[in-house]
């Protein structure tokens, strides 16, 4: 399967780990599409984004779920991006949308790979085959210590729960992702201001709308 790059809309995801401001920085990009004239823009986010979706995030997410065999929650990661681009994200490309993504498949194949010490290259078939292989124009990494990224919850979900050793090599899936890829990804340091950041990711979205 080659990769696919839709051809009519604009399909940017933000990713990183816990607390790096990602849905800050989704909701910054599209109030500036708004501002700027945009009118057909997707906020949009996995996992739970669908009816569907949103009881396979209750699953994965709560505590009361406990251990599942990784294989398990990398399949119900799936289905959930499955479920996601066929009613959400393919239909709004195709009608010309901009789509604004908190979360795709590089947080599976850093959480349900990296994180769990999966081979990401069998992660990356399943996740790619759910999504027909759908890339993002644009993926914009911000990058955050765990420690920071983690301190700014009281309450932690099933994944946040997890050890610092697994958020560790969560956090270094990321930018290896970028590096391999340069085009199509931008890596900023999270511990920027947010308007910081938010111009640079305009910077980068913004020739990519035409």
């Amino acid at each position: 399967m080659s990769a696919l790059y839709a051809d009519r809309g604009l399909f940017v995801c933000l990713e990183g780990g816990e607390g790096s401001g990602k849905s800050t920085q989704a909701r910054r990009l599209v109030d500036r599409l708004a501002a700027a004239g945009r009118d057909d823009v997707v906020l949009t986010f996995e996992p739970g984004d669908t009816p569907v979706g949103a009881d396979l995030r209750r699953i994965v997410l709560s505590p009361e779920t406990g251990d599942l065999d990784p294989r398990t929650e990398a399949l119900l990661y799936a289905a959930d991006k499955a479920e996601h681009v066929a009613r959400v994200v393919r239909p709004a490309l195709e009608r010309g949308a901009v789509v604004v993504c908190d979360r795709y498949v590089d947080s599976t194949l850093a959480y349900q790979g990296a994180g769990r010490v999966l081979d990401v290259a069998d992660v990356e078939r399943v996740a790619r085959w759910a999504t027909g292989d759908l890339r993002p124009h644009l993926t914009v990494v911000l990058d955050l210590d765990p420690g920071a990224g983690l301190g700014r919850f009281e309450g932690r979900d099933r994944i946040e729960g997890e050890s610092a050793e697994f958020h560790h090599r969560v956090r270094a899936a990321f930018p290896a992702m970028a590096a391999a890829d340069p085009d199509h990804y931008l890596v900023l340091d999270a511990r920027a201001p947010v308007e910081e950041i938010a111009d640079a990711v305009w910077a980068r979205v913004a020739p990519l709308l035409d």
